[in-house]
């Protein structure tokens, strides 16, 4: 038995001193970056671990919220099963790893999601139990789109040129179909006429005509 200078008050402080290095070196740090911005809905988020993963079994996770409050993704990593990452209602994320490294990636993101999130992992195999300190987080900025002006000029010309086109094409159909009509009711009535004309006629006069009728005059009787 080794005594500090028969004062139990720094025996005390070197068991305390022990106990919390046992404690950190069950603790693994994780290194996050602390800020992202979201430009197009999605991200990639790295959590880097101060512990070997190789072989073993895991369970990594990413929290959203300043107490942690919703789980995002998790993933549970058996090296003897294909690795699987679970998304929450409301998220989109798929993930990767490496020796030391779990990454997430947050898909369709909106801006209603933006907050701080935080990397979490536990190692289950081999004992000891261990997990991580709770680190900084990263805050994620889903920036709302807006369309520029320059966005907006194009897509309003295709909008105009289609509807001309529209137009145009409406006015050729019409104009194609008054074109057929008018042939047709044109042909109708030339077979008309030549029906007219083929239409058998009587041989000679139609009307008898009739010499006036003069009495004869005898003039014999006139005579002396």
């Amino acid at each position: 038995f080794v005594c500090f200078g028969d004062q139990p008050s720094l025996r005390y402080f070197y068991l305390l001193c022990q106990n919390l290095a046992v404690h950190r070196e069950n603790k693994i740090l994780v290194k996050q970056s602390p800020m992202l911005v979201v430009d197009n809905n999605d991200v990639t988020l790295s959590c880097r671990y101060s512990h070997n993963l190789l072989s073993k079994e895991f369970r990594a996770s990413l929290y959203k919220g300043v107490n942690s409050d919703v789980e995002v993704c998790v993933v549970n990593v058996n090296f003897s099963y294909q690795l699987q990452f679970h998304s929450n209602v409301g998220f989109n994320c798929d993930g990767n790893l490496d020796n030391e490294t779990v990454t997430f990636y947050l898909r369709n993101l909106h801006v209603n999601q933006t907050d701080i999130y935080f990397c979490r992992i536990e190692v289950m195999y081999p004992p000891p139990y261990l997990d991580n300190e709770k680190s900084n987080g990263t805050i994620i900025h889903v920036k709302e789109k807006h369309l520029c002006p320059d966005q907006e000029t194009p897509k309003l010309l295709w909008v105009l040129i289609g509807g001309a086109g529209v137009l145009f094409l409406y006015g050729l159909v019409v104009t194609v179909a008054l074109c057929i009509i008018w042939k047709n009711s044109k042909r109708n009535r030339l077979l008309q006429s030549d029906y007219m004309n083929m239409t058998p006629r009587r041989l000679g006069p139609t009307r008898k005509h009739y010499q006036p009728y003069a009495p004869a005059r005898d003039f014999a009787a006139y005579s002396p």
